[in-house]
């Protein structure tokens, strides 16, 4: 069995900074793309950012400059370095895999429970 686990989610200023991790665990063969979605309050969920398996980056427009998106393959871990935070950026935060099992050799889509990011003063 495959799971995601989010963390890294809290309270902070517009204008901080917050990191997200996105730890895979479990019968893992492979990860391919990871990608990090949001949704806020009375909001259709969106993606924020996705890195493949080589490594290629793309970005929610609203995020471009600000969000950062890495991958630490040896940890099973994808990360969002989340800069100049603003209060629109407040929403729940879901990490989304697509791995392969080692059990079975089948790639399926992976969701995390999601992880709480709140911009306020």
């Amino acid at each position: 069995q495959v799971q995601l686990v989010e963390s890294g989610g809290g309270l902070v200023q517009p204008g901080g900074s917050l990191q997200l991790s996105c730890a895979a665990s479990g019968s893992i063969f492979n990860i391919y793309g990871v990608r990090w979605y949001r949704q806020a309050p009375g909001k259709q969920r969106e993606l924020v950012a996705g890195i493949t398996s080589a490594g290629s980056t793309n970005y929610a427009d609203s995020v471009k400059g600000r969000f950062t998106i890495s991958r630490d393959n040896a940890k099973n871990t994808v990360y969002l370095q989340m800069n100049s935070l603003k209060p629109e950026d407040t929403a729940v935060y879901y990490c989304n895999a697509d791995i392969a099992d080692r059990r079975d050799f089948y790639t399926r889509n992976y969701w995390g429970q999601g992880t709480q990011v709140t911009v306020s003063s």
